[in-house]
C-alpha cells in the first residue's frame, strides 16, 4: 500500500500542474477548484504514506503501543486540510458567479477527462485498503475527485452547447460542498478515536453481557474499550470471581479473552480479577499476616 501511495503522489502532483495551467488558460474556476482540491491530495497522501510506514514499526520502550495511532492522526490532519480547502473553493466560486467570465469549454473538457482517468486509477488502487481510516481518508478524497471530474465533464459539454458560463462556478461550489462534507466525516471519526471513544461497531452492554456469561464471573465493572489503530481494539475491566486457586482463575481469564477476541475482535485485553466474596471466618487478608513482635 505504501508503494501505491507513493505512485499516487507523483501522478497527482503532475495532474495538479496540468489542471492549474489549463484552468488559467481556459478561465475555468471549476478546473482551478479541482486543481486546488487535487493539490491538497499531495500533502494528504504524503502524510498517509508516512503514517502507513510508521504504523508498521514495532513498539518501543517509549511508544509501548507502537505507532498504530499514526494513521488516525494523519486522517485528523487531512480532514482539517480538506475543510480549509473546501471553504476556499466555495468562496472563489461565489466570487466567479458574481463576475462571470467566458470559459474555454474544449480545454475544460479534455483536461477533466485526463483528471478522471488519473483519479479513478488511484481510487481503484486504494479500494482494497479502505478499512484503514488513514487510507479511507485518501480513498474518499480521490473518489470525490473522480466524481467532481464527471461533473466538470458534464458542465463543459453544457457550456459548449449553450454558452451558460455560470455553470462553471456552480460546479466549483458543488465540489467545495462535497469536499467539506467528506472531510467532516473523517474529522468526526478520527476525533472520536483520538478521544478514545467506544468503537462504532461495539456495544458496551453486549460486551459486559458476554463477560458475565463466562462461568465463574459474577460481576464486571469499570469497562473501557477504545481503538488503538485500524481493526485493533483494546479493553480493560474489573471482574469479580469467587475465591479459588490461581490456576482456576487463570482459566476464567483465558476464557474471557477468548470470548472478547472471537465475538468482538478485541485483541488487547487487560482484566483485573477481584474476589466476589469471602467466607464469614476469613479476615481482610488471606492468609492473615504474622503478628508483629512486641518490643521488650
Amino acid at each position: 500500500m505504501t508503494l501505491i501511495l507513493g505512485t499516487a503522489v507523483v501522478a497527482t502532483f503532475a495532474l495538479v500542474a496540468v489542471e492549474l495551467i489549463a484552468g488559467y488558460a481556459a478561465h475555468s474556476i471549476a478546473l482551478v477548484s479541482d486543481a486546488l482540491h487535487n493539490l491538497t491530495d499531495v500533502p494528504t497522501m504524503v502524510i498517509s504514506w508516512l503514517a502507513a510506514r510508521w504504523a508498521m514499526r514495532p513498539p518501543t520502550p517509549e511508544k509501548t503501543y507502537g505507532y498504530h495511532r499514526a494513521g488516525i492522526l494523519a486522517a485528523f490532519i487531512n480532514s482539517m486540510l480538506l475543510a480549509i480547502v473546501a471553504l476556499f473553493l466555495i468562496y472563489e466560486s461565489i466570487q466567479r458567479l458574481r463576475v462571470p467570465v467566458e470559459v474555454e469549454s474544449g480545454v475544460m473538457l479534455w483536461v477533466s477527462i485526463l483528471a478522471l482517468v488519473v483519479n479513478s486509477g488511484i481510487t481503484f488502487s486504494l479500494h482494497s485498503g479502505r478499512r484503514d481510516l488513514n487510507i479511507r481518508a485518501v480513498w474518499i478524497h480521490n473518489l470525490g475527485d473522480a466524481l467532481s471530474n464527471i461533473a466538470i465533464i458534464a458542465g463543459a459539454l453544457v457550456i459548449r452547447r449553450t454558452g451558460a458560463n455560470w455553470i462553471d462556478p456552480i460546479i466549483g461550489m458543488a465540489i467545495g460542498a462535497m469536499v467539506l462534507w467528506t472531510g467532516a466525516g473523517i474529522l468526526r471519526e478520527s476525533t472520536h478515536i483520538l478521544l478514545e471513544g467506544l468503537p462504532r461497531n461495539v456495544d458496551l452492554k453486549n460486551v459486559a453481557g458476554a463477560i458475565l456469561k463466562v462461568d465463574g464471573v459474577q460481576e464486571v465493572h469499570d469497562i473501557h474499550i477504545w481503538t488503538l489503530g485500524t481493526d485493533l481494539h483494546a479493553l480493560s475491566c474489573h471482574a469479580r470471581i469467587p475465591d479459588m486457586h490461581m490456576e482456576d482463575s487463570e482459566k476464567i481469564l483465558n476464557r474471557i479473552c477468548e470470548v472478547l477476541a472471537r465475538d468482538f475482535q478485541i485483541s488487547h485485553t487487560t482484566v483485573q480479577l477481584e474476589r466476589a466474596g469471602l467466607p464469614a471466618e476469613a479476615g481482610p487478608l488471606m492468609p492473615e499476616p504474622a503478628p508483629a513482635r512486641r518490643a521488650d
